[in-house]
């Protein structure tokens, strides 16, 4: 088991052999075979080739794969989701660079509501801004979640047998999901187009954004 003050977390091996405490395991079990079968696999209304997540099989695989849950007594979930940060960061700075792009974080949340995503969505919304200014990006994802995919509208990506918040590296391509914002678009460039000029940057930002 790893953890802080307001989360315990297990890798996939872990959580596959049963080292998680019982009352944890059936959701984490439920979240983890769902990853293993949904996420690795490809899907007819997808829009495109390839597995519903391309990360998770490479994670899974790296043993890079996480699973949390808020720690016991912990009634604060909005601290609980900024530990997320620290500890992938904690992780983070164990692997090779070329690593941690692959490591993810599920924070299983089995007590919300399992038929109204709204108080998940707000709670990943409100995180969203911290985590993409130091690199992180953060989904909500729900067994009714509305969210639809990025290559067919009809699609719905997010739907997950349990809540949960996933969390990863943000990379290059995680542009469409930043789209929007102008906060994360300006974090996005700065990170990945770190020589143009702001004025620039901004010109790209306003221009993306409207578009």
């Amino acid at each position: 088991m790893r953890g802080d003050d307001l989360i315990q977390s297990w890798t996939a091996g872990e959580i596959a052999r049963g080292e998680a405490p019982a009352e944890h395991l059936g959701p984490l079990l439920q979240v983890l075979m769902w990853s293993r079968d949904f996420l690795v696999s490809s899907h007819p209304e997808l829009g495109r080739s390839g597995p519903v997540c391309p990360y998770t099989q490479p994670s899974l695989r790296k043993e890079l794969f996480h699973l949390a849950v808020p720690a016991a007594g912990c009634e604060d979930l909005a601290s609980a989701v900024d530990s997320l940060r620290t500890r992938h960061a904690v992780l983070a700075q164990r692997l090779a660079p070329e690593d941690r792009e692959l490591l993810t974080i599920l924070l299983v949340l089995p007590g919300f509501d399992p038929t109204d995503s709204v108080e998940l969505d707000e709670l990943q919304r409100k995180a969203k801004d911290e985590f993409v200014a130091e690199g992180l990006m953060i989904g909500q994802f729900h067994p009714v979640c509305e969210e639809p995919g990025l290559y067919n509208e009809a699609f719905r990506p997010l739907r997950s047998p349990v809540p949960l918040l996933a969390v990863r590296k943000l990379l290059v391509f995680d542009l469409p999901f930043l789209v929007g914002d102008d906060l994360h678009m300006d974090h996005y460039l700065q990170r990945f187009a770190p020589d143009l000029p702001s004025r620039i940057r901004d010109q790209l930002v306003s221009r993306v954004v409207a578009a």
